[in-house]
C-alpha cells in the first residue's frame, strides 16, 4: 500500500502496541487509519489503503465498534456505512475494560471454582498450603471482580 511516512510510522505504533494486549494486527491497522484520517472512511476504503480482507476488516471494526474504539458517522448521500476514530483514551480503555477484560475475569470464576474442588482431594499433608494458595487467588479474583466495574464506570463507559 502506498502510505505516506507518516501513517506507516502511526500505524506501526498501534501495531506494536496491539501486541502488547494481544489484539490482531489488522484492527490495530485499521483504528491507526481512522485516528489518522481527516474525514470518517468507509470500509472499502480501509480495506483498499491497508490491503486487508473484507472478513479482517469486517471482525476489526466490529471489535473496535464493541469496544469504543470507533463509532459509526452518517453524512448525507453516502450509502456505505461511515467510519471514525474516538480518540478519548478513557472511552478507549473503558471499552477494552468492559468487552475484554471483565468477561475473562468473570469466566475465571469457574474454574477457580474447579480447582478449590481439586485442593480438596488432595492429600492432608499438601492440602493446607494449596488451600491457602487458592484462597489467595480466589480473593484476587473477587476484589478484581469488584474493583474493575468501579473503574469502568468512573471512565465512564
Amino acid at each position: 500500500p502506498a502510505w505516506s511516512r507518516l501513517e506507516a510510522e502511526v500505524i506501526g505504533l498501534f501495531v506494536q502496541l496491539s501486541r502488547i494486549i494481544g489484539v490482531p494486527r489488522s484492527y490495530a491497522e485499521l483504528y491507526a487509519l481512522l485516528f489518522l484520517s481527516p474525514r470518517t472512511l468507509t470500509m472499502d476504503e480501509m480495506i483498499q489503503r491497508l490491503g486487508i480482507s473484507k472478513g479482517s476488516a469486517s471482525q476489526g471494526l466490529n471489535f473496535l465498534r464493541k469496544a469504543g474504539a470507533i463509532r459509526m458517522a452518517h453524512q448525507r448521500g453516502r450509502r456505505a456505512a461511515q467510519y471514525e476514530a474516538v480518540a478519548e483514551l478513557r472511552h478507549l480503555a473503558a471499552g477494552f475494560l468492559q468487552d475484554q477484560i471483565l468477561p475473562q475475569v468473570e469466566d475465571s470464576q469457574d474454574r477457580l471454582d474447579q480447582i478449590a474442588r481439586m485442593v480438596a482431594e488432595l492429600p492432608a499433608e499438601d492440602r493446607a498450603q494449596a488451600s491457602r494458595k487458592i484462597t489467595m487467588l480466589q480473593s484476587w479474583g473477587k476484589q478484581t471482580r469488584q474493583f474493575l466495574p468501579m473503574v469502568v464506570e468512573m471512565l465512564g463507559a
